[in-house]
Order: structure tokens, then C-alpha cells, then sequence
């Protein structure tokens, strides 16, 4: 962050000083809100959880070096005192952002987010320092954290925005506004908390709402292949950029397929020229992922060329998203277990069959959660697709959910031990090492909260038969 004083932070934040002998200290270190990553002129921000009260850490904090916390009651050590710390912590994340003046790209959707951002980050990386949102810390608690990382040299500000109703990527946006909105898609992931498509997108759209007029340079990045999404183009003033396979696209791709080894190539077409794209992403989905990173490279002055090679290069830069490993003895441990679904889990299941061409496929496969009235039916829809494209194994882990993807299977045609239902993970990981077999090919997909990267991690410790460690 840059350097503020303690004066200052309070003044910004409304907040009172106590146990601060000089205001003119400043804090030149991080913002955080983890008691074990304060260092030398950090701020700690003092959150009061279900478990843990971040106040309790106080003086440890600052015996390792932090000018002060950010909490909300006085700890005895320096501290900056607010009513509201999660307001505070906003209010902060604004004032340096709108004090740096940094180009400030945010993007939302229902699937991709992740990939998308860190696509983003890693092609702007190219023309300038570039900070963005580290994983999926993309509520009102990560966003600003994040915010706060950039410094003066920061160029370009990536932040990843997630919403869980009407009304949370408004806030965001209030929080960090950008100059540059981008809506990837509006699927059915939280529809079970929205209730229904609709309502999603509404929330989406707040996206583009937020930005400033044309003239302001304010440009929003719309899925043209998404009808819900390509709408909001008259829920802004700012300019309209429109990516997609759709002809009517301003960044577009022709020519899609997939490499042997389930990696997308195509032919990028911007405004200023065309361009072949291999990418190292393994799965067609990224294919729109990298279509709205090239459109935001564009816009802000990138050549095609540039953007095209950067896309070649990019790698994934968060955990357990399609994270491809293969074992000594040839099996593919494909993990992609941070999150679920129904369009990425479609979509996953596409890449492992074009992964999978000529060897034997495995889908691992838990809950979907948070689709509530729809779960039944998403369920048994990502089972039938599994025996229609062929998977050779269809593993469905879990409860009542897990059952119905099984169910979809069965129904569909898949009789015998071409599918089968288990209870957890050491189930599965049981299921899996009396029976894969050199070169096979598994996926691992569920919700975070099933935790199935542990049936990944397990596969992957070749030659042991430990059991899966507890969560």
C-alpha cells in the first residue's frame, strides 16, 4: 500500500486514535486481516469471527513490527478504533485506489471468474505492473485486502467480483470503481440464492451500471454469445465491447478446436488483426475466457499479436482448477475441485473426454451446491451427459446429491459398473486404487465445501495406501 499515516487512516476511515503516541507514523507495510502476515509498518485489521477475534492478536501483532490495528475497541497497544471495521476497511481500499489513480479492471459472471482473472492479469502483466485478486477472494472482505496491495508502480488493478444477491457487486463497485466492467456469462451457479436467472443477472448487471460514461473512458465487456449478458448494454453509459463466436463480436475466435491433449487452439480476431492462439488451459471453456481477456488487452492498447503469444503462455495461477498431473505409472490426475457447477462441470466433462481420446476416463463427481430448487434436475442432467459423451467411469461421491447424479447416469444407459454411487472420499479413493489402471484419466469435480481435492491428492501419492486425511 502507500504510505499513510495513522492521522490520516483515521481520518479516512472516521475513526478515533488510542494508545498512539505519533499519528505521523506511517503504515508502509500491508493491510491484513491474518495475525501471522504482519510485518514491519503493517496495518492488522481486528475482525471479530465465530471462532477467532482478530483483537485477541493485538499486541503480537504489533511486537512483530505493525504500526497499528484496525479494530473495533481499544486493544492497548496503537490502534485506530471504528464502529464498523468491515465499512473501514472499504473506505480505505477506496481512498488509496482513487489516490493512485490506477487503471482499475473488474469482472464478474457465474462461471470463470477465476481463470479469467488470472488470464487477465497475466496478458496486462505484459504492458505493466499488474496486481489482482489472489484466488477467489472476491467479496467484501478480499476485494479491498487486495485493493490495498497496489503501490504507485501498479498500472493495471484486476479484481475478481462475486455476488451472493441484488445489491453486492453495486457495493464492490462503490468500493473500488473500475474504469472497466466485464460480465463473462449468467449461468446457474447460487440460482438456489438468487432465484432464477433473471435475478442473476440483474445482479451481474450492476457491473456495468457502475461505470463511468463513454467519455469518461469508462468501457464495458459484454459475452456476446450470452443473451442475458449482452443486454445489459442498455444498463451503461460507457462504450460496449463485445467478445464471443458470435460474427457480430469485436474480439471474436474462429477456427475452435481442441489438440489432442484437450487444449483450445483457435484464431483470435480483434479490431486491429487476427492471430493463431494454442493455449497451455486445457478445456474449450477457456476459450471465451481468453476472448474476454483479449478484449480487455485491446482496449486498453495491447496489439493482437501481443495478446495472442501472452495467451500461449498463460498458465493457471489458482489452485485446483483443471490442474493436470501425471502420475510415474501414466494415470492423469485432472483436479478441478475448487468449485462446481452445472456449466463448468459440463464443461469439465468435455475436456476430459478430449483429454481422454483412446484411454479410459474417470469423472469423480460430488455435489453442486447451492442450486436449490434446480439441484435435482442439474444433477441428473451432468450424469446423462457423462454417458453420452462417452465416459468411460461416472464415480458419484456423496449424499442424496450424489445419488441423483448416478441416477441421471442410470437412466441414460448406464447400466453395471459403468457408474456406481459412494459414500465419501475415502470411498472413492479406495474405488479408484484397486481399479485405475496405467494411462487412464480422472477427473475430480465437486463444490468446494464436498472437498474432493483430497481424493486428487490422495491418487497423487503414488505408492502409498494411507487414508484420506480428515478435513
Amino acid at each position: 500500500m502507500i504510505a499513510l499515516s495513522l492521522a490520516e487512516i483515521a481520518e479516512v476511515v472516521g475513526g478515533q486514535m488510542h494508545d498512539i503516541p505519533d499519528a505521523s507514523v506511517e503504515v508502509t507495510g500491508p493491510v491484513v486481516r491474518d495475525s501471522r502476515e504482519a510485518g514491519p509498518g503493517a496495518l492488522f485489521v481486528a475482525f471479530v469471527g465465530e471462532r477467532v477475534d482478530g483483537h485477541d492478536f493485538a499486541e503480537a501483532v504489533v511486537a512483530a513490527g505493525a504500526a497499528a490495528v484496525l479494530g473495533s475497541r481499544p486493544v492497548g497497544v496503537p490502534a485506530i478504533v471504528v464502529d464498523d471495521v468491515q465499512a473501514a476497511l472499504g473506505a480505505l481500499a477506496r481512498h488509496v485506489v482513487e489516490r493512485l489513480g490506477t487503471t482499475l479492471v473488474a469482472l464478474t459472471g457465474s462461471a470463470g471468474k477465476t481463470s479469467t482473472k488470472d488470464l487477465i492479469a497475466q496478458v496486462l502483466g505484459r504492458k505493466g505492473p499488474t496486481v489482482f485478486t489472489p484466488g477467489s477472494l472476491n467479496n467484501e472482505i478480499g476485494l479491498p485486502l487486495t485493493a490495498l496491495t497496489a503501490t504507485a508502480e501498479t498500472k493495471f488493478l484486476v479484481l475478481e467480483m462475486g455476488a451472493r444477491g441484488i445489491g453486492h457487486i453495486r457495493y464492490l463497485c462503490e468500493l473500488t470503481p473500475p474504469r472497466i466492467g466485464l460480465v463473462l456469462n449468467v449461468g446457474s451457479a447460487h440460482i438456489g440464492e438468487f432465484g432464477g436467472r433473471e435475478q442473476i443477472a440483474q445482479a451481474k448487471g450492476e457491473m456495468v451500471e457502475a461505470l463511468p460514461g463513454e467519455a469518461d473512458g469508462g468501457i464495458a465487456v459484454l459475452n456476446a454469445d450470452d443473451a442475458l449478458v449482452r443486454a445489459m448494454a442498455s444498463r451503461t453509459k460507457a462504450k460496449v465491447t463485445l467478445f464471443g463466436e458470435s460474427d457480430e463480436a469485436d474480439v471474436r475466435a474462429e477456427n475452435v478446436r481442441l489438440t489432442d491433449t484437450g487444449q483450445p487452439s483457435f484464431r483470435l480476431h480483434t479490431p486491429s488483426g487476427a492471430s493463431d492462439v494454442t493455449m497451455r488451459l486445457y478445456g474449450e471453456h477457456h476459450v471465451s475466457n481468453a476472448l474476454a481477456a483479449a478484449a480487455v488487452a485491446h482496449e486498453l492498447g495491447m496489439s493482437t499479436d501481443e495478446i495472442a503469444t501472452a495467451l500461449c503462455e498463460a498458465g493457471s495461477l489458482s489452485r485446483w482448477r483443471m490442474e493436470v498431473t501425471e502420475r510415474p505409472d501414466g494415470v492423469t490426475v485432472v483436479n478441478d475441485a475448487y468449485n462446481a457447477n452445472p456449466e463448468s462441470m459440463k464443461a469439465a466433462l468435455r475436456a476430459l473426454v478430449a483429454m481422454g481420446k483412446g484411454r479410459r476416463t474417470w469423472a469423480v463427481l460430488g455435489q453442486m451446491a447451492e442450486l436449490g430448487d434446480e439441484a435435482l434436475a442439474e444433477h441428473d442432467a451432468v450424469g446423462r451427459l457423462a454417458v453420452r459423451l462417452n465416459v468411460s467411469k461416472l464415480v458419484a461421491v456423496g449424499g442424496r446429491e450424489a445419488a441423483w447424479l448416478q441416477l441421471g447416469a442410470y437412466n441414460e444407459g448406464s447400466w453395471g459398473e459403468e457408474s456406481v454411487h459412494v459414500s465419501d472420499a475415502q470411498a472413492a479413493v479406495d474405488l479408484l486404487r484397486s481399479e485405475l489402471r496405467p494411462g487412464d484419466v480422472v477427473l475430480v469435480k465437486a463444490s468446494r465445501s464436498v472437498g474432493l481435492e483430497r481424493v486428487a491428492s490422495a491418487l497423487l501419492e503414488t505408492g502409498t495406501e494411507g487414508e484420506v486425511a480428515a478435513r
